[in-house]
């Protein structure tokens, strides 16, 4: 910014600038206000009218133009053209403490004719003083560098420890802890909203980025960007790719890797990874604006005729809105033929309502449930043994790498091995996680089978009752694939999910064990 010099006149007026690094020295420490009484005592003294005050309560650091308080300043001056002001400020690191910064802002205020006054160091223009001045100035920069070396060198320390140090994700906030000093804590409910965002995501129930968007602008208790209501896609994005809500913590900019952190994690490291594998395979799948709660069915209805995914829409009518389904392949026999809504949703409601066991049925399916999981619990054990086996294949692996690179002294070949140890950390981490998990503590026998068993009991129940989420969640649980309906004939037999099968082959059997009334055997003894 280059300003050129001005014709001065009349008495010089005094105008007051002090700055604190943080909002926190501000309210608390009252930094500003000791900087301000100093300042007024000296122009008292020295017959100046304090005619305004511009403080600032952010580091030193960087481009003072980024400081509101110098650039409301330096636009004061810009408006009074032809005045002559002092600049008074406390000490010469509250004017900047970077040498660089420092002489461009004396410019500054030269080309604007104002004189500049430090407190604590009486300014000169000559040699000497200008000498004095830089090396103070570079004091300053030098203590300001060292400081933060020193807070990211404590920073690391705690990172590499797997505790979080940055602004709390959305989802949690910090909270004090006797044994960890201050960690990451769930805050409910925005934390179980992301859970399923995330979770529906890496399942693909939300198929794109658009969708994981629209699912949080939905949910009033989820934060906002906008007043409007909606969140920037580019959160969307710092959500979907922060291995925090994995449990883990790293900062790759510092040298710290992936590794385990000590607060509680939101989903495993197994979805986290397959929802950057969807993000890296998918980045550019279309939105699909139209999924809310009045058309639940909509992209699991197949037309039968065509075999694609029917859309849905709303059709204005003399009065009101209609809601319809409808097939909009080209060259499909029913294209743009609607459908009422309440035709296609309540065929789907007697397809959920006929699945609904005998309590004789729903009794035996207790009973294999029960069984089921006895068996699935001696296979996890089994299976723990070959995922541990496999966790120690990969940190050999590591090792091998590591004594390579000590070995070689190729920086192109050093580059391959770090890259390589790269990937088997991440993998010797998924490993790690599965060993821990794959063998389901005695208690999670009642949280998996009370919910799996009502969904069984009663999927229409669970289906009628539920939000947009928790239908297309009985979608996925029940039918193993989309049902197909057609104009003509209704709704084709659903394939359901293997439960529901089971169930039914039961009840099929129990049928056809039953002897007719009426009909005598064939033989008889």
């Amino acid at each position: 910014m280059k300003k050129k010099s001005v014709e001065l006149a009349g008495t010089p007026q005094a105008i007051i600038y002090c700055r604190v690094s943080s909002p926190r020295q501000k309210t608390e420490g009252h930094g500003l206000e000791s900087q301000e009484h100093r300042c007024r005592q000296f122009a008292d003294q020295n017959d100046l009218e304090v005619v305004a005050v511009f403080p600032d309560d952010i580091s030193g650091g960087g481009d003072f133009m980024k400081r509101p308080g110098i650039v409301a300043l330096l636009s004061y001056l810009d408006a009074q053209p032809g005045k002559r002001y002092v600049i008074i400020f406390d000490d010469l690191k509250r004017f900047a403490r970077d040498t660089e910064f420092h002489w461009r802002l004396r410019r500054e205020f030269r080309t604007r004719g104002a004189e500049v006054v430090c407190l604590n160091l009486k300014l000169e223009d000559s040699p000497e003083g200008k000498f004095v001045e830089t090396m103070f100035a570079a004091t300053g920069e030098l203590e300001r560098s060292q400081n933060q070396r020193q807070v990211i060198q404590k920073m690391t320390a705690r990172l590499e420890r797997g505790y979080a140090v940055f602004a709390p994700p959305i989802g949690y906030k910090y909270a004090a802890d006797r044994e960890h000093g201050k960690i990451l804590v769930r805050v409910e409910p925005v934390a179980s909203i992301l859970v399923d965002a995330l979770e529906s995501f890496a399942s693909g129930h939300l198929q794109t980025k658009g969708e994981v968007k629209h699912f949080l602008d939905a949910r009033p208790a989820f934060s906002k960007d906008t007043r409007t209501g909606k969140i920037y896609y580019s959160r969307v994005e710092r959500l979907l790719s922060n291995i925090v809500y994995a449990g883990y913590i790293e900062m790759p900019a510092w040298g710290v890797s992936p590794r385990k952190g000590h607060h509680e994690p939101l989903i495993s490291l197994e979805t986290f990874e397959l929802i950057q594998k969807r993000l890296n395979g998918n980045p550019k799948a279309p939105v699909r604006k139209d999924i809310n709660e009045d058309f639940p069915l909509r992209g699991f209805v197949l037309c039968d005729d065509c075999g694609r995914v029917m859309t849905a829409c709303w059709s204005k009518g003399r009065s009101k809105h209609y809601p319809y389904y409808l097939c909009d392949t080209e060259g499909c026999e029913n294209s743009r033929k609607s459908i009422p809504r309440d035709k296609i949703e309540g065929g789907f409601a007697e397809i959920l309502q006929s699945l609904q066991p005998t309590r004789e049925l729903f009794g035996m399916a207790k009973t294999m449930f029960i069984d089921a999981w006895e068996m699935r619990t001696a296979e996890a054990n089994r299976d723990k043994g070959q995922v541990e086996n496999q966790r120690r294949s990969v940190e050999k692996q590591i090792q091998t790498l590591l004594e390579r690179i000590i070995e070689t002294g190729s920086a192109s070949v050093i580059k391959a091995y770090e890259d390589k140890i790269e990937k088997l950390e991440r993998e010797r981490l998924l490993l790690e996680e599965k060993v821990g998990r794959i063998v389901p503590p005695p208690r999670r026998l009642g949280e998996f089978i009370e919910p799996a068993l009502a969904l069984l009991a009663n999927p229409w129940n669970i289906y009628d009752n539920g939000n947009l989420t928790f239908k297309r969640a009985v979608l996925r649980l029940v039918f193993a694939e989309p049902v197909r309906y057609s104009r003509k004939s209704g709704y084709r037999t659903a394939n359901t999910t293997f439960p529901f099968k089971v169930l039914a082959s039961i009840a099929s059997a129990q049928k056809e064990m039953v002897r007719p009334r009426g009909v005598e055997p064939l033989f008889t003894e």
